[in-house]
Parts: C-alpha cells; sequence; structure tokens
C-alpha cells in the first residue's frame, strides 16, 4: 500500500460507500500527530441530506480507502431527523 501525502488528499473527491458523490477534502484534522477527521466540502446536491450544511467534519474512523477517489461509510453521515407525523385527530397546518 502506497502512502499519501496530506497534500495529494486535499482536493480529492468523496463518495460514500453506497456509491454517492458527497463533496471534496477541504483539510484534515490533525491529534497528536495523527489525522483525526476530515473537513469535507458538500455538494450541493447532497446539502438537503444533512440538514443545509455546506461542510462536516467525518471522523477518520469512518474513511474506508483513500486512494484517487476518498471513500467513507455512508453511516457517518448526520441523518435528519424524520418530519412528526400529526397526531389521530389533528390537520396537518396546510389544511386548516
Amino acid at each position: 500500500m502506497r502512502v499519501k501525502k496530506l497534500s495529494e488528499v486535499i482536493g480529492l473527491k468523496v463518495y460514500t460507500d453506497a456509491g454517492d458523490y458527497f463533496g471534496q477534502v477541504e483539510e484534515a484534522n490533525i491529534q497528536e500527530n495523527k489525522i483525526d477527521g476530515w473537513r469535507i466540502k458538500v455538494d450541493g446536491s447532497m446539502i438537503s441530506l444533512i440538514s443545509g450544511a455546506k461542510g462536516v467534519i467525518i471522523p477518520h474512523q469512518f474513511v474506508k480507502a483513500i486512494s484517487d477517489i476518498l471513500i467513507i461509510n455512508k453511516s457517518a453521515l448526520p441523518s435528519q431527523e424524520p418530519e412528526s407525523e400529526p397526531e389521530i385527530g389533528e390537520f396537518p397546518e396546510e389544511l386548516i
């Protein structure tokens, strides 16, 4: 396995392990001389998935592979909270 320099990783495209394009590596967070996480600039099509954030920090433990692209575990992405369902007998506001 060839070890990459950080300068070679910055700017790589980031994909999830499900094959979805997620964004681009902006920088690495280093703590105690080890990579702690990656700051990812999120692609416009994925912003709605992560509540409008334009960037996220992905802990290094969720990186599956680094080569010509960076592959992250999809479970590392922040999940949206599902919209609450109306209680029985309540009408959604748009219908009132």
